[in-house]
């Protein structure tokens, strides 16, 4: 079955619904009151929606294998519940919600009750629930159906901005009354950010003054009331327990993975190179990118690596190798078919491989993923950690915006070029009846075939 866009986002919605009517019920039971469990105000809990979206993009091809399809489950569920546990730890500096009172849980993010139950799931949804549910949906006339998803997506962004507002104005009230309690000098910062704020409610009008003074606090209330753990005290207590980093790069912040993706992306293309080089006898291009050696995947695989093992990496190396055969194995899988829909280009295939999945994945590289995880964890990252936190804070704050910058920018005309580039060698394209616009010429002159077949030698176009 090929699922639409309008499908997908309405499975979204469909779920995220039905998953806040699962979080009010339990909650229900638990404190015998209602309580809406949603981050934001309507009745919808987003996660569950995107929980859904990811299963339909990334696992119909596994419905012939339905262990896989369950595993696949298992791992993409997990990965979406364990990084939304660590953005909002981040924000709020406490965990909106905790399984550490289960057995086999992983920082209390996730538990493996919960997970094998989100991939029994997976496989319920992808095989029998979501086809029923695309047919309904199908039957919604198409110019309807795009309204009231329109207004259904702007309603989600006011209110998700709501929400947001809220969030950012008690993180600004627990910061001065920390200011205050520790009896610090005027912070000049929050003050101009106040005043900022002020400036922006006042340009606005009456009603940005309504939305501000009642919509928002309305808001504060109610995620208060839902979560006890993001109250302003307990976000003062937190600010007061959080040690503010004197050094670049501190832990496991965001200017720290981008450092390693960044050095893992280089390493990791030069490493793809000499291999290709042992093995085949040739040099060949393995970059993701059009300008400089780098391999996106490589580099993204050694931040994601990282962020979800950072804190287990005083494990048994056991631990790790099995952590990091699954979840390099999930990854290289949705890559491949991330390229695939997004580009009409498969860039590796492991079909030639005994214990292949789909030509994706195979387990001999599963493998490799595992003793990656453990020899990045117990060597490499250590060093390089160290290594990065050496450099002056001011400089290397500077160096890495101008890096994240080119990166930006590189992957941006990369992804533009591919896709011209797929577009060219289309079976239905017509160099005499196609009339180009301004990009597409660009495109044409400065990354023609013979350039991107030179950067990406292994790419096959998709029928």
């Amino acid at each position: 079955m090929t699922i639409t866009w309008l499908c997908l986002f309405w499975l979204f919605f469909f779920y995220s619904f039905i998953g806040w009517c699962i979080e009010v019920c339990a909650a229900a039971v638990q404190h015998r009151k209602f309580v809406n469990r949603g981050f934001v105000a309507g009745p919808l809990c987003p996660i569950y929606g995107f929980g859904a979206m990811l299963f339909e993009i990334f696992l119909p091809e596994l419905t012939e294998y339905p262990f896989f399809l369950f595993l696949g489950g298992f791992v993409l569920s997990s990965l979406l519940e364990y990084s939304t546990g660590i953005f909002f730890e981040k924000v709020y500096k406490k965990k909106l919600w905790d399984y550490s009172r289960f057995r086999y849980n992983v920082g209390g993010y996730i538990c493996l009750p919960f997970s094998l139950l989100w991939g029994a799931l997976s496989v319920v949804t992808v095989m029998f629930a979501d086809p029923l549910l695309c047919g309904l949906f199908d039957r919604i006339p198409h110019l309807l159906s795009v309204i009231l998803l329109l207004v259904l997506g702007g309603l989600l962004l006011l209110d998700t901005i709501g929400s947001a507002l809220s969030t950012i104005s008690l993180q600004l009230q627990a910061k001065h009354r920390d200011s205050m309690k520790k009896k610090l000098p005027i912070d000049y910062a929050l003050e101009k950010q106040t005043a900022r704020l002020d400036q922006i409610t006042e340009g606005l009008g009456q009603t940005s003054r309504f939305l501000e003074n009642a919509l928002t606090r309305h808001m504060q209330k109610r995620l208060q009331k839902s979560y006890p753990s993001i109250s302003l005290d307990a976000l003062v207590t937190a600010r007061a327990e959080h040690k503010k980093a004197t050094v670049f790069a501190e832990g496991c912040c965001f200017y720290k993975l981008f450092s390693l993706f960044f050095i893992g992306a280089f390493l990791g293309d030069i490493t793809e190179t000499i291999f290709c080089r042992i093995t085949a006898g040739v040099w060949m291009s393995r970059s993701s990118v059009i300008y400089g050696p780098f391999s996106i995947v490589w580099g993204l695989g050694c931040a994601f690596l990282t962020l979800l093992l950072y804190r287990y990496r005083n494990k048994s190396d056991g631990s790790i190798f099995l952590a990091g055969t699954l979840l390099g194995g999930a990854y290289e899988y949705i890559c491949s078919v991330f390229t695939e829909m997004v580009f009409g280009t498969i860039f590796w295939d492991y079909s030639g491989f005994a214990f292949n999945l789909g030509g994706r994945i195979n387990l001999l590289y599963c493998f490799f993923w595992g003793i990656a995880a453990v020899v990045w964890l117990k060597f490499i990252y250590p060093k390089l950690s160290c290594w990065i936190e050496k450099i002056p804070k001011k400089m290397g704050t500077i160096i890495c915006n101008i890096l994240i910058v080119f990166m930006i920018a590189n992957m941006l005309i990369s992804a533009l070029a591919l896709a011209r580039y797929t577009e060219r060698n289309a079976a239905s394209y017509s160099v005499e009846t196609t009339e180009l616009n301004g990009l597409q010429k660009f495109l044409d002159e400065h990354y023609p075939d013979t350039r991107m077949e030179r950067i990406y030698p292994n790419a096959k176009m998709v029928d």
